[in-house]
């Protein structure tokens, strides 16, 4: 059994790291009651690759390329950071790229599926109800077709949030670390937003060795708590398993803020495109409405309303989504006014 810390996957560096630790102190004085809000700006690991996603891409496309595949397949919503970040890092590393892709497009193609497509990826597009329905039969297709093209495929699940994926933000806890160590502050609180797990999985299992003394929340933008309370589990578990770690998994604790789901996943209500807005202005920092618009918003409320405490600091991982703001422009027409 090895220690996490002491263990070395196999990873290609391709994001820009470290990203900065920044203090939001202009927001800071226009709502001042509650910790210190600091953000992990990991919007800023590239710039068509801005996110988080490419942390947890970093593992799992070596991984890929230590199997010697060829092609990578994996899948999301139309307008998926995680599948844009791949198609991009597909084409830099010269992999063939194939999104299967969840929703009902209609062109143009706009945000982050624009990019997909300018990166050359293949893409499949199939209804929500056939694509939960079918995924994992559409997975199994599509790999025996590249195999009888003599091709090798390597499948990345959604959000690249599996055993592999976990080490992105277990790495990025130990960044982080060092940031707060540079600048002098020991956060209570760690929080980011959570789609498909894995993020919060990284950064809990991190920051239970990095940074003990802060809580790691992720605010779900879909499902509900149970949900990715057992997600984050399985995702530890085969981690664990994976590369024989000595972690008691059981023992890191993880944490989820429910109630800021709104009408369903990548639709939002109008106070949080306000919220988006009013940081933008307030900080020059942007939000999407899909993840990082919800997650923020449930900062400052729950914060109101006293959940971190009255003083001390907090930080909030920035994981990016610029290009998600695009497609939902109509819903900004106020700022027209």
């Amino acid at each position: 059994m090895t220690s996490p810390v002491n263990a070395r996957p196999p990873r290609r560096h391709l994001a820009q790291l470290p990203t900065p630790l920044q203090p939001l102190d202009r927001l800071q004085q226009r709502y001042p009651d509650g910790p210190r809000i600091w953000v992990k700006r990991d919007d800023l690991t590239g710039c068509a690759l801005s996110g988080n996603k490419i942390r947890k891409l970093e593992f799992s496309l070596a991984q890929a390329l230590e199997e010697g595949c060829d092609t990578v397949i994996t899948c999301g919503g139309l307008q998926s950071n995680h599948c844009r970040a791949t198609a991009l890092l597909c084409a830099q590393l010269g992999l063939k790229c194939h999104l299967l892709l969840r929703g009902e497009h209609q062109p143009p193609a706009d945000g982050n599926l624009l990019l997909d497509q300018l990166a050359g990826a293949e893409i499949s597009v199939y209804p929500a109800p056939q694509f939960t329905r079918e995924l994992t039969t559409l997975f199994e297709h599509w790999e025996q077709h590249y195999a009888a093209q003599g091709r090798r495929a390597f499948v990345i699940p959604t959000g690249a949030s599996d055993g592999i994926g976990v080490w992105g933000y277990f790495q990025a806890s130990e960044e982080l670390a060092a940031d707060c160590r540079r600048v002098g502050i020991s956060p209570g609180h760690i929080l980011c937003a959570t789609g498909s797990g894995g993020t919060q999985a990284g950064l809990s299992v991190g920051a239970h060795y990095h940074l003990p003394e802060a809580a790691v929340w992720g605010v779900n933008v879909c499902d509900d708590e149970r949900w990715f309370l057992n997600k984050v589990a399985r995702d530890l578990h085969e981690w664990r398993q994976r590369y024989a770690l000595d972690t008691d998994v059981d023992a890191v604790d993880v944490r989820v803020i429910d109630g800021y789901v709104g009408p369903g996943y990548a639709r939002a209500d109008e106070e949080i495109y306000r919220s988006i807005a009013e940081l933008a202005a307030c900080e020059g920092l942007v939000l999407d409405p899909v993840y990082t618009g919800k997650a923020f918003h449930a900062l400052l409320t729950e914060r109101k309303a006293g959940r971190f405490g009255a003083d001390g600091d907090m930080v909030f991982v920035h994981t990016g989504g610029l290009f998600g703001v695009f497609p939902h422009r109509e819903h900004f027409s106020f700022l027209d006014h």
